[in-house]
């Protein structure tokens, strides 16, 4: 009876000093998780562009563990709007303008999935004048895959109208064929999306490979439009 006591009593030790430890080392990874965010936060709204660049790979790192924070996500929309939504100026001179810090934050802010990445990602693809940044955000939304009210495709749509006339570029069309493709059957009314895809296939600015893609693209629209009214008749 003693001895069952005695390992009762042991378990019980046990129990609490695994409590109090686990205790300990969750007290320390908040504080280490506060001090991360501290630390980004600061280098993100740095005015050194390489301190920019090392709050990305904390981002990166935190991004591909899984521990996104609130204020990591604040410092991933700052980083994706480096240069057109905050400005920083010198002698009237744009001095912030990073169109490869705004890429990539916005191919981090697609690996995050949310209403708050979507919306960054769509203001990003509307406000910037870079197809290099630009061509990061679509990429983004369409891996995301959120299309409420279809505003993800008539955003796409009309960054690429835009840069078709400003700026033609194959890669940017490419990762808007790509964008529609997989948001393809989450959108409503298919005829925004069709008239772009079809821009594309008929803009000889595209190297070719973009342009048989958006051929290819537009026929499996057609017939999914056409399988659609089918059935529209069918129910009347």
């Amino acid at each position: 009876m003693k001895s069952l006591k005695k390992v009762a009593c042991t378990a019980c030790a046990l129990l609490m000093a695994f409590s109090v430890a686990a205790q300990e080392k969750s007290a320390e990874e908040e504080y280490l998780s506060t001090v991360e965010d501290v630390v980004i936060t600061e280098l993100a709204n740095s005015d050194e562009r390489d301190n920019k660049l090392v709050a990305l790979q904390y981002l990166e790192n935190a991004v591909e563990e899984g521990r996104v924070s609130p204020d990591m996500m604040i410092a991933l929309d700052h980083l994706a709007g480096e240069g057109i939504n905050t400005q920083s100026r010198q002698s009237g001179r744009l001095v912030n303008n990073y169109p490869d810090i705004r890429a990539r934050a916005c191919d981090l802010l697609g690996k995050v999935p949310s209403e708050e990445s979507k919306t960054t990602l769509k203001n990003i693809a509307l406000a910037d004048n870079e197809p290099m940044v630009i061509t990061a955000a679509v990429r983004s939304l369409g891996d995301i895959g959120m299309n409420d009210n279809d505003d993800v495709v008539n955003t796409i749509a009309w960054a690429n109208k835009k840069n078709a006339v400003l700026n033609p570029t194959s890669s940017l069309a490419l990762e808007v064929l790509i964008a529609y493709e997989k948001i393809a059957d989450k959108v409503q009314d298919k005829g925004s999306m069709i008239q772009s895809v079809g821009q594309i296939a008929t803009n000889y600015h595209y190297v070719k490979p973009v342009r048989d893609r958006a051929l290819a693209l537009l026929k499996t629209l057609q017939s999914g439009n056409s399988g659609n009214n089918s059935k529209k008749k069918e129910s009347k």
